[in-house]
């Protein structure tokens, strides 16, 4: 149960609040996928805080520079690196470079991070060379020839993955490659062959990205009466939503309004989001009657809800709440289809 008057302002306040954001709104964050013989690794790119990093990496990728490339370095509790050979008709060859990239240190380079690779003694050197730090080397790589500049970091279960990599048998094949980790390799005099390498795969995610052209009303089009507020703040990476339905006939004064009932209710999540999906804490608020001006008993956080979305008009609210143990799945979508022009120009990948 909740005050309408309250509410309008406090949404009011929060609206205000996203659409003078979008003014300095942080650049469409972009993500890639690793394809290893040992499952995949998901990669958001920094492009906020490392532009100049990101447009070089993403045109290698894009160019297609890394195809048939390998993990040809990986050193135990330290790093595995990438991105500077390929394989082709049998045989090793170089990666070709473009000019290369200035220098953008800051991020510290900590698990799960991924940075430039680049020659001793002169910090602007990166190319297309990159690793993956398999522990916080903050205190080693964050100062050495002028910080090495991270841009990117792991997701979900991909260092997982990583792991898996390093842990792989070290070989010593001469020169760069004295410790190249290798699949399955019986030892010389077995020729080297691609089956034994470490084959990386790297593409851009065009999944939907989450951004504040979805600030809007939203309902759920199974049911009669649930409406659902969405706001998105970029700057702080942080999705606030309400879900709230509500009877037009006003529930005799003894009775309290629970989530399922007849009634005014209403409920509201708040947390983090990547990609096109966002995990928000709940806070369930129950009691009171609609319209009153008595105070309203606020609940401790009470389960969560996760939503995604497929593109700028349509969704889904996943939802656990412990409390009256209830979990389900609805689908939402826009009140007003023709509000997604905005969330759709954002959506699209900035050029680099």
């Amino acid at each position: 149960m909740f005050n309408y008057r309250l509410l309008t302002r406090i949404s009011g306040g929060f609206f205000s609040l996203a659409v003078s954001m979008l003014v300095a709104m942080p650049a469409f964050a972009s993500s890639i996928t690793l394809a290893t013989p040992l499952g995949e690794i998901v990669i958001d790119l920094f492009e906020e805080e490392t532009p100049e990093t990101v447009a070089n990496f993403l045109n290698y990728v894009r160019d297609g520079d890394f195809e048939n490339s390998f993990i040809h370095r990986s050193v135990t509790g330290f790093i595995i690196q990438g991105g500077g050979f390929t394989w082709v008709d049998g045989a090793l060859v170089n990666v070709p470079t473009d000019p290369p990239v200035i220098n953008e240190p800051g991020i510290s380079n900590l698990r799960g991070t991924i940075a430039m690779a680049k020659r001793s003694g002169d910090p602007n050197s990166a190319t297309s060379q990159w690793f993956i730090n398999l522990a916080d080397n903050a205190a080693i790589l964050d100062d050495q020839n002028g910080g090495f500049t991270v841009f990117g970091e792991v997701t979900g279960d991909g260092m997982d993955v990583a792991d898996a990599i390093a842990a792989l048998q070290i070989w010593n094949a001469g020169g760069t490659f004295s410790t190249i980790p290798l699949i399955d390799y019986p030892g010389s005099p077995t020729p080297i062959a691609v089956e034994y390498l470490v084959m990386t795969d790297l593409s851009e995610n065009d999944e939907f990205q989450i951004n504040p052209g979805l600030n809007d009303a939203w309902y759920n089009i199974t049911t009669n009466g649930q409406g659902f507020f969405i706001i998105v703040f970029p700057d702080l990476e942080q999705m606030f939503l309400t879900w709230f339905t509500f009877d037009t006939e006003r529930p005799p004064e003894s009775v309290t309004a629970m989530l399922g009932d007849p009634g005014a209710r209403w409920l509201t999540a708040q947390g983090s989001y990547s990609g096109n999906q966002a995990v928000l804490e709940i806070t369930m608020t129950t009691g009171g009657i609609f319209d009153s001006g008595t105070p309203v008993p606020v609940s401790n956080p009470d389960g969560t809800i996760v939503v995604e979305f497929s593109d700028c008009a349509a969704g889904t609210v996943s939802y656990d709440i412990p409390s009256i143990n209830s979990q389900g799945v609805v689908p939402i979508q826009r009140i007003v289809l023709d509000n997604i022009a905005l969330c759709e120009q954002l959506a699209e990948p900035v050029a680099q």
